[in-house]
């Protein structure tokens, strides 16, 4: 997302800080003690989250209060839900334990060219110094600071006398002060969505914020497994965490290779795993249960549950649809299985593995359906 498509989105100030080896030494304390690190019941690769970036949220998290005393409610879930968005948590990108990040991201130029969705012109406000570009101002950092805005709020984490976007701790606790506004709570989603707006003036974006959000969230919490079939379905997916996403890949008799390629530029046929429906499909089979191949037509299987009933009307073990109008299946374009307590297992999509995730984690639920 661009905060910067409108004038106002992170104002025109947007932050990041330099680095310290306080997060290095939470992160191999956790080590020794073989467990996740302080402040967090879930280790980076249950999140998905590169380790050096995990530990920059957690320190920018553990100090706002430090800096916004009447902060309540920031967890690094919120730092790293913004992140994603917005950089992928630096991916691509190389992060050293001072938390230094190179080469530095840089958004686009903001001429107003609408290159990245930017139509209005924001001239250079740091001479270069953190964008290298001394004509117009870019988005700077795995947080994606307008350089103004970050020289109004960041933060020098490691006390070296430098304040800089491209490092992961100084941009981590930046962020968190800017999110905190002047004492918010985070812990009430109307005011955490209030203040990622904040960020980037648009609800669209604080939608698929809010969505990784919920996903870190509700890690390390799994439904109790039902019994008879629907638990033989739910386990044979829970087993599968971990397996990499693949293009067409999977089936009934378990992962596989699958074909060329996704929207994104995936060949599946370069990867051993599964897509949304192919999970679905071996799940399914350990019931005894034949499912059609893509998620639109596994929307004619079993009883429909429609999205107008809302995710109350859910089952444990019933396929749980996505797609771009509610009311038409072939519209479909994802299925998982639900898990109970708002939560279910799918392979999201290329890139990432089969997971657990927010039933709210995609923005356009398009019902269920139900076999068991």
């Amino acid at each position: 997302m661009k905060r910067w498509q409108k004038l106002g989105c992170l104002g025109v100030l947007l932050m990041v800080a330099a680095c310290c080896t306080a997060p290095v030494l939470v992160v191999a304390a956790a080590r020794a003690r073989g467990g996740a690190p302080a402040g967090s019941s879930v280790s980076a690769a249950a999140a998905g989250i590169p380790e050096r970036m995990f530990a920059a949220y957690l320190t920018g998290a553990a100090q706002v209060t430090s800096y916004v005393p009447g902060c309540r409610g920031m967890r690094w879930q919120v730092l790293a839900g913004i992140a994603r968005v917005e950089s992928d948590h630096a991916a691509g990108h190389l992060v050293g334990a001072s938390g230094d990040i190179s080469p530095i991201i840089t958004g686009p130029r903001l001429d107003g060219s609408d290159a990245g969705g930017n139509t209005t012109a924001i001239r250079d406000t740091d001479g270069g110094r953190w964008d290298n570009d001394s004509a117009f101002d870019r988005a700077v950092g795995p947080f994606q600071f307008l350089p103004e805005t970050f020289r109004a709020y960041g933060k020098d984490v490691n006390k070296d006398g430098q304040i800089s976007p491209h490092n992961a701790d100084d941009a981590a606790a930046s962020a968190a002060v800017y999110l905190c506004g002047d004492g918010r709570n985070l812990g009430d989603r109307e005011q955490l969505r209030a203040a990622i707006h904040t960020y980037n003036l648009s609800w669209a974006y604080v939608d698929d914020v809010m969505s990784g959000i919920d996903r870190y969230d509700a890690l390390g919490t799994t439904p109790a497994l039902p019994s008879g079939n629907v638990g033989a379905v739910v386990q044979a997916a829970l087993a599968q965490q971990g397996i990499p996403y693949s293009w067409g890949g999977g089936g009934p008799e378990g992962p596989s290779t699958g074909i060329c390629c996704s929207p994104g530029g995936q060949d599946g046929g370069t990867v051993v795993g599964f897509d949304c429906s192919g999970l679905t499909q071996y799940a399914y089979a350990k019931a005894g249960i034949m499912l059609p191949r893509t998620a639109a037509e596994q929307a004619g299987a079993g009883r429909r549950i429609p999205a107008s009933a809302g995710f109350g009307a859910l089952r444990p073990g019933d396929l749980i649809f996505y797609g771009y109008s509610p009311t038409s299946d072939s519209t479909i374009h994802h299925v998982g299985i639900y898990l109970g307590d708002g939560k279910m297992i799918n392979a999201p999509r290329p890139g990432k593995q089969v997971r657990i995730d927010p039933v709210t984690a995609m923005p356009d639920y398009a019902g269920g359906a139900r076999l068991l």
